[in-house]
């Protein structure tokens, strides 16, 4: 690394250690203030139109991934 380049590293580690904690308060109280109860509502709508509208599929998919990482091995 270059000297530019460590000083540059040494400023980002230092904005996320101060930007760490209150990052975290905020998403503490974006967790407190959720309605769980309407978020819930609102995912099982998402759930129950992609259970409605998208055809079952006959596998997950993991066969041919798997296929497909050995063939890209040899």
């Amino acid at each position: 690394m270059t000297a530019t380049e460590t000083a540059n590293a040494r400023r980002w580690v230092q904005a996320w250690k101060e930007a760490g904690p209150e990052l975290e308060r905020i998403r503490a109280e974006e967790i407190r203030a959720t309605d769980t109860v309407r978020a819930m509502e609102q995912l099982d709508e998402l759930f129950t139109h992609g259970a409605l509208s998208l055809p079952v599929r006959a596998s997950s998919g993991l066969l041919e991934q798997q296929f497909y990482f050995s063939r890209d091995r040899r």
